[in-house]
């Protein structure tokens, strides 16, 4: 007679993870998380931890592995300070709709209740960890009989994986870690998420009123390329004709340079969209449900257009909700309308916000994102952090045409770039730009020494305006003038990362020509490099509210006085 064999549950898990496509653990250790570790290190390379310097960049590391790969991203983390640091990581995962699984350890189920050290049980008045991960998980559970992992863990993925997507979180005792169970059926397989059919009404009035368009402005979002629906998307743009913009964190869903596109939709985007949606019979949304970002200065228009939206979830506009999953809705849209392409011209180039400059400094960030363009490799991926980098980069910096252009406007929370740009390089081994200011390279920034440890392909491009200048840019135009506050002492970040870490390729760029040499012999390099460029603080992003709040109307596209010269701020 066989005996069946026996496993540890960290075992199991490292098993199933791997089995399940997953190559790379993002986390940092500690006591309550080492006996996953161990198992995971047991896999001989078939799964590979990653340890990070903060639990909030190894949650950024797995939603950035999740975002290039399609598959699901997989953070590790201990009890304590340590699972705390997990949830705006997880917090930004469950606003982008990105699948993510935390394993994050506890201490020995013995204990709880007993002021044990780091207890998250709720039991005798201690944190309860699964209210704290409740509200930024799609579902969120405490294993406490070693037995029930196969079911929990199944139930977790599928949860992380169905739209809409999202964290899912297991609470790990270490005793549980430790106990020995016999893996067996249910425990085999990992189930495929649900497929979610479009409302059949809501399809014939949404094709009814698609085909009696003449004129369509098409906005496409970040559920485009989670559902890898780039192909889906191009065959409905071909049959209705329609003009192309892109929501501020989905500039790589749509060829940045075909005729039909128009450019970004929202406060960091341009003109030409908002001219386009007024010419538009119909507005059809796909991937996105047009949060505040993608459509601010675009409400007057909305409000006098039928909206249509592909995506699983509701639109926050009124319109139709077809609610099925993209590619399969995609492809019916596509068969039931006209078999024959409508034949456009070409709509224009996109139509930039005039950008007020702040006069006398040696290079500005449209210059340097000019510098980043003519650099970037067209399978690059590109990781945009928040503030006055990320308003110009999102508006200037076209997407690379085979590469992914991630921006995490879920949270916004600075410093993400960090962590997502590592997960996805060490996902990819593809060059992978990271785009930052100061701010967020003192938050979040010495992931670099990751990047250094794993030799990952990340080119960090730091422009360092010496302050949350975002921040300073509000108290000059809303507050009466600039505080000392959010502006800091000059830093040289280059000079203290290179004697940081001697073997990482550091350059500091005085103008945009060094710039740009500096990331072409980076693209040369397999490992990480880091550049970084002083630029003026007193620059005005391309934001709407700033501008309005300067009297320029770009919601209409009228010219004003500020339209015709630079105008000086600070």
């Amino acid at each position: 007679m066989t005996t069946a064999v026996r496993v540890r549950v960290a075992d199991y898990l490292a098993k199933e993870l791997s089995r399940a496509g997953v190559s790379h653990v993002f986390g940092v250790g500690g006591a309550n998380i080492e006996d996953l570790y161990d198992a995971m290190h047991a896999t001989a390379g078939l799964l590979r931890p990653v340890v990070a310097k903060h639990e909030f960049s190894a949650g950024t590391m797995a939603d950035g592995y999740a975002r290039v790969t399609a598959r699901l991203g997989v953070v590790a983390a201990t009890s304590g300070g340590g699972a705390m640091n997990l949830v705006p990581a997880l917090a930004e995962a469950h606003a982008s709709r990105i699948p993510v699984l935390a394993l994050v350890g506890q201490p020995p189920t013995g204990l709880e209740g007993r002021g044990a050290f780091q207890d998250s049980s709720g039991k005798a008045g201690s944190v309860d960890a699964r209210e704290v991960f409740g509200p930024v998980s799609r579902f969120c559970a405490r294993v406490t009989d070693p037995d029930s992992i196969g079911e929990l863990l199944a139930h977790a993925v599928a949860e992380a994986q169905s739209d809409p997507r999202g964290p899912s979180v297991l609470l790990l005792p270490k005793d549980v870690q430790q106990a020995l169970i016999t893996p067996g059926r249910r425990h085999e397989k990992l189930p495929a998420p649900p497929v979610l059919r479009p409302d059949a009404s809501a399809m014939d009035g949404a094709v009814e009123l698609l085909r009696g368009a003449d004129h369509l402005l098409l906005i496409a979002g970040e559920g485009v390329a989670a559902a890898d629906a780039r192909t889906e998307l191009a065959a409905v743009v071909r049959r209705l004709g329609a003009c192309v913009a892109v929501t501020p964190d989905a500039k790589d869903v749509f060829d940045n340079h075909d005729p039909q596109f128009v450019g970004t939709a929202g406060v960091m985007g341009h003109r030409s969209v908002a001219a386009c949606l007024r010419r538009s019979d119909a507005c059809l949304l796909v991937g996105t449900r047009l949060p505040l970002m993608a459509s601010g200065g675009l409400e007057a228009a909305l409000a006098g257009t039928p909206v249509i939206c592909v995506d699983p979830e509701p639109p926050f506009v009124p319109g139709i909700s077809l609610r099925g999953g993209l590619r399969d809705t995609l492809r019916e849209l596509s068969g039931r309308l006209d078999p024959r392409p409508r034949t456009v011209g070409r709509h224009g180039e996109p139509t930039p916000l005039p950008i007020p400059s702040p006069g006398g400094f040696a290079a500005s960030s449209a210059q340097a994102l000019t510098a980043i363009e003519s650099a970037l490799p067209s399978d690059a991926h590109v990781f945009v952090d928040a503030g006055n980098v990320g308003a110009s980069a999102i508006h200037l910096l076209p997407a690379p045409r085979y590469g992914r252009f991630v921006v995490a406007v879920g949270m916004g929370g600075m410093g993400y770039t960090f962590g997502a740009g590592i997960g996805a390089a060490l996902a990819t081994r593809r060059r992978t730009y990271v785009i930052a200011g100061d701010g967020a390279f003192f938050m979040h920034g010495m992931e670099v020494h990751t990047a250094v440890e794993h030799a990952a392909p990340v080119t960090f491009v730091i422009l360092n305006n010496n302050a949350h200048a975002m921040c300073v840019t509000r108290e000059e135009l809303y507050q009466g003038g600039a505080r000392s506050d959010n502006v800091f002492l000059p830093a040289d970040i280059a000079a203290g990362a290179a004697a940081m870490f001697p073997a990482l390729e550091v350059t500091r760029a005085e103008t945009a020509a060094q710039l740009r040499q500096a990331l072409v012999q980076s693209n040369e390099g397999s490992g990480p490099a880091l550049v970084a460029m002083d630029v003026d603080r007193r620059e005005v992003p391309p934001f709407l509210p700033f501008l309005t709040a300067l009297g320029q109307d770009q919601t209409h596209g009228k010219e004003t006085e500020n339209d015709r010269g630079p105008v000086h701020v600070g």
